[in-house]
């Protein structure tokens, strides 16, 4: 709306046309976001704790874990706010593709918001049925994949090869379609698994968030793709804005979420985000590198499937001492916060790894 308006207003006043640049935006929905989740964060956090909407935490788990049993959680809702309320501040929209980014992530945050609600308000362990929760993650992940596949440019349907020019497999409308739901469904669950500490999940989010802004400017700029060697996806840059008012109100949860966590995200936050950042990365085609970047969530989904896959083979012995992959560690003798900050450390390096096959192909 505000993008609007100062389109309106530069018929008159030159001066305004400078909101038309996406780097300008991409800068104030970050801002905008994180302002939003300052302003909001304490009232959705009293709300929460009036409404007894408290974590439970599993007895079978690391026992320093029980302090934060009645912690609030469904904090990841203040994520969703803040993110809506900036794209429709300062995004174009015109855009289809900040559309499918936004409906992808609040469908998967209403189905996280279920779930969570069954768990916490009807103290029903399982929440929603495993059954229905993949059915509709699965019927919004699906749906998107047919609208990009149909609606998107031709020659958008191949699997790039990051660091190599002209290396890139043509997919067709159906290996498109495949990948497009593996990618939205397999991130969104891969960073649901990963939230189980402090600030563990939302801090890489926003790194990866960070990365896939640049790497949708790019892809929206026919000149900046073309000397890249990138695909040219108009229209794409527009996911800058979004990536950055996602990463704008990551940051503003871990203010909340920092250790000791006032505030925990549930689904309703780690399904959406890791939708949010699945779908971006099938659109400006760069579904490898997020598999490279977030390299963390990969290897937790991995420990719980390799954990899951042993312990039925073998009779009931495991590889790790507990799944996902943080709680290893944690049961290994390393503190709660160490854990977190090392995750941190590794997301970064493998961010600046990803960024680097911009340049390096």
């Amino acid at each position: 709306m505000l993008l609007e308006l100062a389109r309106w207003l530069s018929q008159d006043i030159r001066a305004f046309n400078v909101f038309n640049y996406i780097t300008l935006r991409a800068m104030l929905a970050a801002l905008t976001a994180l302002l939003i989740s300052f302003i909001f964060g304490p009232p959705v956090i009293r709300w929460l704790t009036a409404k007894k909407i408290g974590q439970a935490v599993r007895n079978d788990g690391p026992q320093t874990h029980l302090v934060k049993a009645g912690t609030p959680t469904m904090g990841g809702a203040l994520i969703l706010i803040a993110i809506a309320i900036t794209m429709l501040l300062w995004g174009d929209l015109k855009n289809r593709y900040m559309w499918v980014v936004l409906l992808v992530t609040l469908g998967f945050g209403a189905v996280g918001w279920v779930d969570d609600w069954r768990k916490v308000v009807y103290r029903d362990p399982k929440g929603l049925a495993s059954r229905w929760k993949y059915l509709w993650t699965s019927l919004i992940a699906g749906g998107a994949a047919v609208y990009l596949a149909l609606n998107g440019s031709p020659g958008q349907t191949e699997l790039i090869v990051p660091f190599f020019k002209t290396i890139a497999y043509p997919l067709g409308l159906f290996g498109f379609v495949a990948l497009t739901y593996f990618v939205i469904n397999g991130t969104s669950h891969a960073v649901n698994l990963t939230d189980g500490l402090d600030g563990l999940a939302i801090m890489p989010a926003v790194m990866v968030s960070a990365a896939l802004a640049i790497f949708a400017y790019v892809a929206g700029n026919k000149v900046f793709s073309g000397y890249l060697g990138l695909p040219y996806v108009p229209g794409a840059g527009e996911l800058a804005v979004f990536c950055g008012a996602m990463a704008g109100a990551g940051l503003g949860f871990l203010w909340f979420n920092a250790y000791p966590a006032e505030v925990f995200m549930g689904d309703v936050g780690a399904l959406a985000i890791g939708a949010a950042l699945g779908t971006v990365a099938v659109i400006v085609r760069q579904e490898i590198v997020l598999f490279i970047m977030g390299g963390v969530f990969v290897a937790e989904t991995i420990s719980v499937m390799l954990q899951v896959g042993y312990f039925k083979w073998s009779g009931g012995k495991r590889i790790f001492r507990m799944a996902p992959l943080h709680h290893h560690y944690e049961l290994g003798g390393w503190k709660e916060t160490k854990v977190v900050v090392r995750f941190w450390i590794i997301t970064i390096m493998l961010v600046l790894f990803g960024l680097s096959t911009l340049k390096l192909r």
